[in-house]
């Protein structure tokens, strides 16, 4: 793949007291097919688990940093368990800015693997990437988050991210704007 200057913000390593957040690597995906092989991580968006030449063509996208049109900034990191090297989820951030000059949004989302998940990994992750995003200029964060689904609402509101009434593909819109 050839590279381009991005006008956006590259994904840098970052830790937590449990975790190790990795820029993504197309190499990630061998690891990553077995974590999120579980169709109960499709309940509520949809969809099914990723063969490893899927991910990997995703990953290939994904780590490229930017939209095709450059209108989007991607940033994408998998989640490793410092105690014993286990990737175990994703965090990402897609970046827009609303109009010339006007401060970057990001919105947000996250994975776990149904095995390390109601440990608090999402959220440490999450929070993790939301803090970095703070001291690089973000200006706001959102989510779309599916109004059943209560694990991401609680990491939603971890962030400060409160509901709007904005829904698309039945998912609501949480953001620290209140927009």
């Amino acid at each position: 793949m050839l590279a381009y200057p991005s006008p956006w913000l590259a994904a840098v390593p970052l830790t937590t007291p449990r975790l190790s957040l990795e820029p993504l690597r197309v190499e990630h995906a061998r690891e990553a097919v077995s974590v999120f092989d579980d169709v109960r991580l499709h309940t509520w968006t949809g969809g099914t688990p990723s063969s490893l030449a899927q991910l990997e063509a995703q990953y290939e996208r994904q780590s490229a940093g930017q939209s095709p049109d450059a209108t989007q900034g991607w940033l994408n990191w998998m989640l490793r368990r410092t105690s014993d090297g286990q990737l175990i989820g994703t965090v990402q951030a897609t970046l827009h800015r609303p109009a010339a000059g006007d401060a970057l949004e990001a919105s947000l989302a996250w994975v776990v693997g149904v095995d390390y998940q109601n440990k608090g990994y999402g959220r440490e992750g999450a929070l993790a990437m939301a803090s970095w995003l703070r001291t690089q200029g973000v200006g706001s964060l959102a989510a779309y988050i599916h109004p059943g689904h209560d694990a991401s609402m609680g990491i939603a509101r971890a962030l400060g991210l409160r509901t709007s009434d904005v829904v698309e593909d039945g998912e609501v819109r949480w953001s620290d704007t209140g927009k």
